[in-house]
């Protein structure tokens, strides 16, 4: 649905910290799955850890953000996008399964807010159909 291309003109950040790769599904206000290829080339890999990569679990929480920041993004009007999103809370966060070299992290965000500006969402990360985090979310947008 979109590609590598259109995230980036969506999302701000660029390597070494876009952390979504694909979008695959879209509900607007409502749901959205993304993916993340996750590979031994990412610089994190080096120091977490030698000899036993495994992704960061903050880094997990920030692609779910990321995914999470692009329906907020598509759900809103005009005025809306020219603003920049920021987390607010980070809620209920729980590691399941180490994410390793390899693995298609697939993000599945479900909207559970949108009230005077703040978003709420329920995320979930699979590598295939194991989940192996989850965590409730709150962002906002502000002014660049």
């Amino acid at each position: 649905m979109l590609d590598l291309r259109e995230i980036t003109k969506i999302l701000p950040h660029r390597y070494p910290f876009l952390m979504v790769d694909r979008i695959l599904e879209m509900d607007p206000g409502k749901r959205i799955v993304g993916i993340k290829n996750v590979t031994i080339n990412e610089p994190f890999f080096q120091g977490h850890f030698p000899g036993h990569p495994v992704m960061p679990g903050v880094l997990i929480i920030e692609a779910m953000a990321q995914v999470a920041g692009i329906l907020a993004y598509l759900s809103s009007d005009e005025e809306v996008r020219k603003k920049v999103s920021y987390f607010l809370t980070i809620d209920k966060a729980r590691f399941r399964k180490p994410v390793l070299p390899g693995d298609v992290l697939r993000l599945e965000m479900v909207a559970t807010m949108n009230r005077r500006g703040i978003w709420g969402f329920n995320g979930k990360a699979y590598v295939e159909d194991t989940l192996v985090a989850e965590a409730d979310l709150k962002a906002t947008f502000a002014d660049n």
